[in-house]
């Protein structure tokens, strides 16, 4: 979840960024208008920028099977499955049913109607239906939950593959004095001190607009 293109750093830098970035798929342009038009917190919306920085990553990873918790409107989604190895699948999931018949269109516009899964539901029961592995991991949902997700899904991530976790750095609060004293914020606090001391993964929090994680599961 994010402000749209709007992330932490001085808007002239933001821009200096975005200006220096490959140009939005007409697609996800489309998408971006519509969720802004559609939706009553289209500042959920990944954007130019952090989609970008998905789609670019996902080419690196070159994964076969994806996880994604956090559906919106569907533009990470696009930006991720990008990577896909050929008969690769990308599993996402949410928890809003309106969202299915949103979605599907831009998906197939994108042709990726056979490359993506979609799941409607409660995150926690659905993966523990998916088997895995995946080698790519995208969680971008309820903040109170980070923690829960990350221990589900760690098992079912293959040896050297990747959790990347937005929202790490939480609008800056993360840093303010009385940060905990909300649910969310405190949700991310945890998490980012349950990274950190996990005994099993390598990560580093990036200052890529609200703050993402990458998380390297070791292959011992």
């Amino acid at each position: 979840m994010n402000d749209s293109d709007e992330g932490l750093l001085k808007p002239g830098i933001e821009k200096y960024a975005l200006d220096h970035t490959s140009d939005e798929m007409p697609v996800l342009a489309k998408l971006s208008r519509a969720t802004h038009l559609r939706t009553h917190q289209p500042q959920m919306l990944s954007g130019h920028l952090q989609g970008a920085f998905l789609q670019m990553l996902s080419h690196m990873i070159q994964p076969a099977a994806i996880l994604e918790i956090g559906t919106f409107t569907g533009y990470s989604a696009i930006c991720l499955a990008q990577g896909l190895k050929p008969g690769g699948m990308l599993h996402t999931i949410d928890c809003n049913p309106e969202m299915d018949d949103f979605t599907k269109p831009y998906f197939e516009e994108a042709g990726l109607t056979d490359k993506i899964c979609m799941y409607t539901g409660n995150a926690i029961e659905i993966i523990t239906q998916l088997e895995g592995p995946f080698d790519l991991v995208f969680i971008d949902a309820d903040k109170e939950n980070y923690c829960h997700y990350f221990e589900m899904v760690l098992p079912k991530v293959s040896a050297g593959g990747y959790i990347l976790a937005d929202n790490t750095l939480w609008y800056g609060r993360v840093v303010l004095p009385g940060a905990e004293s909300d649910r969310e914020s405190l949700g991310i606090i945890r998490f980012n001190k349950f990274v950190q001391q996990h005994p099993d993964v390598d990560n580093v929090l990036l200052p890529v607009r609200d703050g993402i994680t990458i998380i390297r599961k070791k292959t011992r």
